[in-house]
């Protein structure tokens, strides 16, 4: 669970207050439990803070943020599933394992739109023809 700078940091600070939630624990041992799930870049920062700038977790958190807010992922959108395409070579299942992924990223998507964009992205028209003729 180290944060090196390069993955989401909602998805960290997420997971960290889950675990400390799961721990019982306050905003004390927060504020000093956070500098270990840094590594790389991330602990860098943290130890170039000048000091007594952080007496909460809040505080640390909103620097946190602050700091890495461009390695927050962003939402995907429906039209993301039209550039989602079965490569030349690559094996149908392959590529429907891709695209499921994808999928599971998009909020709000319905069968239909995800029907119609994986139809849309398949190189193997007889599978194509195969879910043309029957419901997804």
């Amino acid at each position: 669970m180290k944060y090196d700078g390069t993955k989401d940091i909602q998805e960290h600070l997420t997971t960290f207050e889950a675990r400390m939630n799961l721990e019982g624990v306050g905003d004390a041992v927060r504020y000093r439990a956070f500098p270990v799930t840094l590594a790389g870049p991330a602990i860098c920062w943290f130890n170039a803070l000048p000091q007594e700038s952080i007496t909460t977790f809040a505080d640390i958190s909103h620097s946190f943020l602050a700091r890495f807010t461009t390695c927050i992922v962003k939402a995907k959108h429906l039209i993301n599933l039209l550039g989602i395409t079965q490569k030349i070579g690559e094996l149908t299942r392959k590529f429907l394992d891709r695209f499921n992924n994808e999928c599971l990223e998009i909020d709000g998507l319905t069968n239909s739109v995800a029907s119609l964009c994986l139809k849309n992205g398949l190189l193997n028209e007889d599978f194509r023809k195969h879910l043309t003729t029957r419901p997804v």
